[in-house]
């Protein structure tokens, strides 16, 4: 090739990068190092230009003129293509940067050239943001096309037939007749203005053989209130946990206007790809004894696979693992308790707390847990904590570990009276440096209630009132700050394991301490670490484009963490949070690599920010112009943020010095770290 089709090629393949995704991501000298890197072959029609089922290929390919057919199912070859691609097209991606035989088969339907980028050229496009935007459209477009359109995603797709709807006072004999006849297994109760009860088979069991009420009984006496519902747009795989997370036999399903159209039980959604396999939760309610409670538990591991293979998203599964959590928890004390008849259920209150609490838990989580106990029952506590204690045995043979710092209700200091936990909550507050103040503080507000009273439990209550503490305000900003994102440690490196990353520890535990902050700063009672994002997203201390990098930082973290899990369960291993970044593909080390520097780049501006203005205010929504730049960064010798270039006001200088000399000694005092022991 002379030297002006060479210059004009070039030039044509660097406008063809520009303008498509996404190498238009690449900055212009990535272009130009991929274009020199490149191999621009010819291939005529019917020629193989890569078999990325036979082979790994080591390039990624770009259609530069004509087109190309595509196959994406190994079993599918002989058919048809499934898909045709032209110019700025890019092929072989998935292979490449996950480094696994999993496709396409391209062959040249017409006369084509085709550029070969070297993979680690290009790979900074797909860890762009614009690229893992592409890489999840991509992953879409060709689940579609291999295994056709999805079918039962949402609600709608489920119901079968119209409910069987019944007055408030008709005789729970008749319901039960009309339900036999219509051969369904309950019946909804219209109270009126929309609200609806249930009644079932199960609930006429117990109610009328069990307990003995008369078999005319009316509706309103038998049913279960209120129904659990959700609306015909709801996807399966949301609707699904709303029914675990509320025990929920049924869901009732409404129109956009209210109206009831049908109800949908656990299994209308074995018919559902995202819910397929969910029947584990309903074994493990039924568990008659430990054993059988053990072995049912110890296949959860499996359905999460399932899950995931089928195309549930990543926070959908971590989900649906916490609801089954719950669902184990709540039956092993149930057994436990059947076997202490002179102890009741009804005495106390279980709080999932930390992962759990946050319905985060993944297959390494441990359980956090506590209990609130009826004021009365301060006498027979310790009698209680044995139970517990068989308890936690119980969920270690499950495969679910107990927490190694003590945060379990076996121990005094998770098991206390409404009295004592509110009076405890509240000295945390005013004095967040005593009895591990902030500590307890942070596991605390994450608690919810699965077992007993599903009402907000005694500690969340008392921390609605966090923003009028400022002591513990500015102890719990500096907790959220002090454990810094990092891909690895110098104790790491001195160790030998600089090749280790805590996914946990150095990726998603300071963006969970941040949203639990910012969450209490706003007053949100969110639990979950995306919705308290979202709910703080805007504040001085969490701008809105952060708040939306923290949220994309965190899902992507979570998603390689439960695929990390899942293949050491696969592989008969315990499952940790520490991942190889020797072992991980490509793509994945270099997301890791980019996610943390964003989480550690936001840190260090909040952290900034914090010295700028009173604790009080952190939380507050952004004014409507942004401070001015010499108030967020420092130069020369001076510390960003240092208090005495605010002002020329020397008394408020000098006041904001103090400030500052203090806040920098709580930080000290925080990063020392502290042992929990309650």
């Amino acid at each position: 090739m002379d030297e002006s089709a060479q210059r004009a090629e070039t030039t044509d393949l660097l406008a063809l990068l520009a303008s498509c995704r996404p190498f238009d991501s690449l900055t212009p000298e990535g272009r130009a190092r991929a274009v020199t890197s490149a191999d621009v072959q010819n291939f005529a029609a019917g020629d193989l230009v890569v078999d990325a089922f036979a082979e790994v290929p080591a390039d990624i390919f770009v259609v530069v003129s004509g087109e190309v057919d595509l196959w994406l199912d190994p079993d599918r070859i002989g058919e048809p293509p499934g898909d045709s691609f032209g110019r700025g097209e890019a092929l072989g991606f998935s292979a490449a940067l996950t480094e696994r035989a999993i496709g396409p088969r391209v062959v040249a339907r017409s006369a084509a050239k085709i550029a070969r980028f070297p993979a680690d050229v290009v790979i900074p496009a797909f860890a762009s943001r614009g690229g893992a935007r592409f890489l999840a459209e991509h992953i879409s477009h060709a689940r579609r096309l291999a295994s056709g359109p999805p079918t039962y995603t949402v609600m709608a797709d489920l119901v079968r037939q119209a409910p069987l709807i019944v007055a408030a006072d008709a005789p729970a004999i008749d319901i039960a007749r009309d339900m036999t006849s219509r051969g369904l297994p309950c019946a909804a109760v219209d109270i009126g203005d929309g609200r609806y009860g249930l009644v079932t088979d199960e609930g006429l069991r117990r109610r009328i053989l069990a307990e003995g009420l008369p078999v005319d009984s009316p509706a309103h006496a038998v049913m279960t209130y209120p129904a659990t519902t959700t609306s015909l747009g709801t996807s399966s795989a949301d609707a699904l946990i709303e029914m675990l997370d509320h025990e929920a036999q049924f869901l009732l399903v409404t129109s956009e206007d209210g109206a009831l159209t049908g109800v949908v039980g656990e299994r209308d959604f074995m018919s559902s790809s995202t819910t397929a396999g969910v029947s584990i939760k309903e074994q493990i309610r039924k568990a008659r004894t430990v054993d059988d409670l053990v072995v049912r538990a110890l296949r959860v591991p499996t359905v999460l696979g399932d899950l995931l293979e089928r195309g549930l998203a990543a926070d959908r599964v971590i989900a649906v693992n916490s609801t089954i959590v719950d669902a184990i928890i709540r039956r092993a004390v149930t057994l436990v308790f059947e076997d202490h008849t002179d102890l009741t259920m009804e005495a106390f209150t279980w709080l999932s707390l930390g992962s759990n609490g946050r319905r985060e838990a993944v297959l390494s989580s441990d359980v956090d847990a506590a209990v609130t106990f009826d004021d009365e029952c301060v006498g027979e506590i310790p009698h209680y904590r044995q139970a517990f204690a068989v308890v936690g045995e119980v969920l270690t043979r499950c495969g679910i570990s107990v927490d190694a710092h003590r945060a379990f209700p076996s121990h005094e200091g998770f098991s206390r009276t409404h009295s004592q936990w509110r009076a405890a909550a509240r000295g945390w507050l005013a004095r967040p440096r005593e009895n591990q103040g902030t500590i307890m503080a942070s596991i605390l507000v994450d608690a919810r209630p699965i077992f007993g009273d599903p009402s907000l439990p005694e500690p969340a209550r008392v921390f609605a009132d966090f923003n009028s503490h400022p002591a513990a305000v500015e102890m719990l900003l500096y907790e959220s700050l002090a454990r810094r994102a990092k891909l690895t440690t110098m104790r790491d490196k001195l160790a030998g394991r600089g090749d280790a990353f805590d996914v946990k520890a150095r990726g998603l535990a300071p963006i969970i301490n941040i949203a639990r902050w910012v969450a209490l700063g706003v007053g949100s009672a969110e639990l979950q670490t995306i919705g308290r994002l979202r709910a703080a997203s805007g504040s001085a201390l969490l701008p809105g484009r952060d708040a939306d990098r923290l949220i994309e930082a965190f899902e992507v973290l979570q998603l390689l963490r439960l695929e990390h899990q899942l293949r050491q369960a696969e592989a008969g291993q315990v499952p940790d949070d520490i991942l190889d970044r020797d072992e991980i593909s490509p793509i994945d080390r270099s997301v890791v690599e980019r996610t943390v520097r964003e989480v550690s780049a936001i840190q260090r501006r909040m952290d900034r920010v914090a010295h700028m203005l009173p604790a009080d205010q952190l939380a507050r929504p952004r004014p409507a112009m942004p401070p001015p730049p010499s108030e967020l960064q420092g130069h020369g010798g001076e510390r960003a943020g240092d208090p005495r270039r605010r002002s020329g006001d020397p008394m408020r200088a000098a006041r904001a010095a103090k400030d500052l000399a203090k806040n920098r000694g709580i930080r000290k005092v925080v990063r020392r770290g502290r042992r929990l022991d309650p």
